[in-house]
């Protein structure tokens, strides 16, 4: 199909460039004037039979006149304003139609096509739901299962930039390797108090600087990651997002990469592949080995347990309200999902590891656990962050047959699940639900994670079990009951 306006753009560029008028192009083809300014003003359309005979008149191929781009800036500045005025955004606005003629320079149209395109950018952002975001996130969640959450072409370039500074990765990647790094990329890391609250670091590409937070609200471990982060969108070539989903895919790329420099692939496989061969694979020595936080330490070993050590696992940070904000899975556990299959912002069951760490004795060591689900019996191993607003966890697990690859698969902590489906922990008695139904009144702890939406409950973002097992606790202790 010919582009009208483009094609129109093009017939007036090439009769223009011959020195020719509308009316002896008309001479030459059989058409009159008016005819021929409407073509060019993309107000008609040409027959392809015709469109050989205006490339025989002005002396051009017919593959050169249907090139689908605007022959110059100005022609290009002109067709965008003349779809602009097509949109029903633009037409929103009231304003008349406005007519490209020449006495308008270049700069005026300039400024009315990037304010349209500001326009349309603040409209197509606004409709885009919570929904429509978990849904995106759990399509990207799914391509990094069938790849076993493992990036060989980001592998490579991770690679390729710790070879470009020496790094060895024999021990942590210092501050120095670091500054290498960004000046590998072309930057300088400069650390400053007077970085936006609201974002982690500002990248000045005219001066190749990358500002992070001082030392005061970033220490050292958080700012290798945030720096080699931003250095990963670089590294990875990513543009501008043109939508939700893309931003995601980008977040998870330039996180890959950080972690793919700070946990090399070459020193990471032969440690992991040690300490199977010992039956002894344990995250927290992971997390020694290469100076990271468990959570990047425990995501890491996703990334190359089932590509290097034919294991697949799982991985999860939630809150201690066991809410999700982070999971993968290969190995088929259970995460609960909501009807687009999203797993962020769904809640885990009381009875799984993750949950029961934060009522452990071993709360700020590892809680080892097996537990009993529908999908069969998994074992995981789960860390309390410390410092962390609101608490989390992080668990990495396996099926129980690969357990005995993993330290503290000895463990004699056991539970059953039988949630989503079953009598388990959503459940209250009948004597409880009749004594607090209509009775009691919570007021919902806010959740700022884009992707952490409230789950289906009578009151979004409550357990009322839990509301109603608290109430009567509070109650027994009123009476003096046990």
């Amino acid at each position: 199909m010919i582009d009208q306006l483009v094609f129109g753009q093009r017939v007036r560029h090439f009769r223009k460039q011959a020195g020719m008028t509308l009316d002896e192009l008309g001479a030459k083809v059989g058409k009159p004037a008016p005819y021929l300014s409407l073509l060019e003003n993309g107000k008609k359309e040409a027959r392809l039979g015709f469109v050989n005979s205006l490339a025989e008149a002005l002396a051009v191929d017919v593959a050169t006149l249907l090139d689908p781009t605007p022959p110059s800036r100005r022609a290009r500045l002109e067709v965008a304003i003349e779809r602009a005025q097509t949109d029903q955004a633009y037409r929103d606005l009231g304003l008349p139609y406005l007519k490209t003629s020449t006495r308008i320079p270049d700069a005026a149209l300039e400024h009315i096509v990037r304010l349209y395109e500001e326009l349309r950018g603040r409209d197509a952002a606004a409709p885009f739901t919570r929904d429509e975001a978990r849904a995106v996130n759990a399509q990207l969640r799914a391509e990094m299962k069938n790849r076993g959450n493992y990036f060989a072409e980001i592998e490579a370039i991770a690679a390729e930039a710790v070879h470009a500074v020496g790094f060895d990765a024999q021990g942590a990647l210092s501050q120095g390797d670091l500054n290498a790094l960004a000046s590998h990329f072309g930057f300088e890391v400069v650390r400053t108090p007077f970085v936006p609250a609201s974002v982690r670091s500002v990248t000045d590409l005219r001066n190749g600087r990358i500002f992070v937070h001082g030392r005061d609200s970033l220490d050292s471990m958080q700012m290798r990651s945030v720096v080699l982060q931003t250095l990963g969108h670089f590294a990875l070539d990513h543009d501008d997002p043109k939508d939700f989903g893309e931003f995601l895919r980008q977040r998870v790329e330039a996180n890959y990469f950080a972690g793919a420099v700070l946990v090399p692939e070459q020193a990471a496989v032969p440690f992991l592949k040690a300490a199977k061969a010992a039956r002894d694979i344990s995250v927290e020595d992971f997390k020694d080995r290469f100076f990271v936080s468990y959570e990047m330490a425990g995501h890491r070993f996703t990334n190359l347990a089932t590509r290097h050590l034919d294991l697949e696992t799982h991985f999860v940070r939630s809150d201690d309200q066991g809410i999700i904000w982070k999971a993968y899975e290969n190995n088929g556990v259970p995460f609960p999902k909501n009807s687009s299959g999203a797993i962020e912002g769904q809640r885990l069951c009381k009875e799984w590891g993750t949950r029961q760490a934060f009522l452990s004795d071993a709360r700020y060591t590892i809680h080892y656990q097996y537990t009993d689900t529908v999908a069969g019996t998994y074992w995981c191993a789960t860390f309390v962050e410390a410092g962390r607003e609101p608490a989390s966890a992080v668990t990495v697990g396996a099926r129980f047959e690969d357990a005995r690859w993993f330290r503290g698969s000895d463990t004699e902590r056991r539970s059953a699940s039988r949630c989503p489906d079953g009598d388990c922990c959503r459940s209250v008695t009948h004597e409880m639900a009749e004594r607090w139904n209509g009775n009691a009144w919570s007021s919902v702890r806010p959740n700022s994670h884009v992707l952490a939406a409230m789950p289906v409950e009578t009151i979004p973002g409550v357990d009322m079990a839990e509301i109603y097992e608290f109430l009567t606790e509070q109650e027994r202790g009123l009476d003096g009951s046990s």
